[in-house]
């Protein structure tokens, strides 16, 4: 099995694993950061009788020339793959399960642990006891950001979840950190919607809390999180942060479904779905897919390793950030915003920052963001766009194929977030076919 690292991959992976012991088959469970040239050797030489790709493969279908392949994605497909094969009919040739083959779409329908969970559970319906981990896979994924809950496929899976009694279903303020956070923090750092005089602004958060008198720690002197709060000071809260909210989409983005994982107790990192999620990205990005691994099958001493990749993954992530700002790395052309942190930001999280510095304040909200950092095999690129551009026709999976194929490199994604590998030197004229293929698929569709 080959599986993504991020916490949708871990939890495909993990899902995957499992589904295998259970058949009493023997398996190897590897994690891969993309699929490079590297990777495809590997499989196509693979001595295995079967390759099961999880969160991972779509995009390289043809690419694959052996029997026994199995992908489990989400992914934009290959488009030179071949058309119509939607079932599982034996293992004599090459099979992929992905939504985008149904007219359904891997951003925000289901993920690549729901796929794989979805296989799973049609190998033995007993596997419902792995829903939890497809809804981990999802809301790590940012499935339920669209409409601040999860749909289609995703709620189907949710639904087992919940039937098996792993997870329960609220509503609430949807920032992260609600149970690890001190509340103070948890309100500061809330980036999506940003609120003004909230939202990155300590003072204010400060005396938001005096204006309500809501006391940041315990009386034995432990600082408070958001669900530590009574339903009183977090309902007053909530009003205050909406009533700071000029647009409908943000006050629906603000408070929405939540989603709680019933197996973890509450502070543990676990019990919050996003929180889980997050544990398990910075064990991916920190190159610790395995601690990742015992997390989603339930080894809580793992949680001691975690907790040292969460806390490189907060400094990195915060360092990153004011590095891009300090230097005033971020660019803009006509359709396009990029910045290039070369080395000094690690090619696993540089998606995670573009996104952050689309939604900053720093960046143009309505503009897509390219980010570049060096990669062992060239240069990783990262693309985020806003939402009111890709649903209106912008398909970054599209232009991020095909830009770095006329450099020769690779890449692929989905229409919202996508990614490539391009050779080292080839920067420039990449950038200047993503702004080509920018500007004709968003003419006429920009909002200002």
């Amino acid at each position: 099995m080959v599986s993504h690292i991020d916490a949708d991959g871990i939890t495909a992976g993990t899902i995957a694993a499992i589904t295998l012991e259970r058949l009493g088959k023997q398996h190897v469970l590897v994690f891969e950061k993309k699929i490079s040239e590297e990777t495809i050797e590997r499989i196509n030489g693979c001595e295995y009788d079967m390759v099961w790709i999880c969160d991972l493969g779509s995009a390289y279908m043809s690419r694959f020339v052996r029997s026994g392949v199995v992908v489990t994605d989400h992914h934009v497909p290959d488009p030179s793959w071949r058309r119509g094969q939607t079932s599982l009919e034996g293992f004599l040739s090459s099979y992929q399960m992905n939504p985008h083959m149904y007219g359904r779409s891997g951003s925000f329908e289901v993920c690549g642990a729901g796929m794989t969970y979805l296989l799973s559970k049609t190998i033995d319906s007993k596997n419902i006891d792995l829903a939890h981990l497809a809804v981990v896979g999802a809301i790590g994924d940012f499935q339920d950001n669209r409409y601040s809950r999860l749909v289609s496929y995703n709620r189907l899976i949710l639904r087992d979840a919940e039937e098996a009694g792993d997870v329960s279903v609220g509503q609430g303020i949807r920032y992260f950190g609600r149970e690890t956070r001190p509340v103070l923090q948890f309100l500061q750092y809330g980036s999506e919607p940003r609120v003004e005089g909230v939202t990155d602004d300590r003072d204010g958060c400060m005396e938001l809390l005096y204006k309500y008198d809501i006391k940041q720690n315990d009386e034995d002197g432990r600082r408070r999180t958001w669900v530590d709060l009574d339903p009183g000071e977090r309902a007053v809260l909530v009003g205050e942060l909406m009533s700071r909210l000029a647009r409908e989409e943000d006050r629906r983005a603000l408070v929405g479904e939540i989603y709680t994982i019933n197996r973890y107790e509450v502070h543990s990192g676990l019990n919050d779905s996003k929180e889980f999620a997050t544990t398990l990205n910075s064990c991916g990005r920190y190159d610790d897919t395995t601690t990742g691994e015992r997390i989603c099958r339930g080894d809580l001493d793992a949680l001691k390793d975690a907790e040292r990749n969460r806390n490189d993954h907060r400094k990195n992530i915060s360092s990153a950030l004011a590095y891009i700002k300090d230097n005033h790395l971020l660019r803009r052309l006509k359709h396009i915003q990029y910045f290039d942190a070369s080395d000094k930001i690690r090619e696993t999280v540089v998606g995670i920052v573009a996104g952050m510095v689309l939604n900053s304040g720093e960046a143009d909200a309505d503009m897509p963001i390219v980010a570049f950092a060096s990669a062992d095999d060239g240069v990783k690129v990262s693309a985020r766009a806003p939402r009111i551009l890709t649903d209106r026709g912008l398909d970054l999976s599209r232009i991020m194929k095909d830009a770095a194929a006329t450099v020769g490199g690779m890449g692929g994604g989905h229409i919202v977030a996508a990614g490539a590998t391009i050779p080292e030197g080839s920067e420039q004229t990449f950038l200047e076919e993503v702004e080509r293929m920018v500007a004709a698929q968003t003419q006429g569709i920009r909002t200002s």
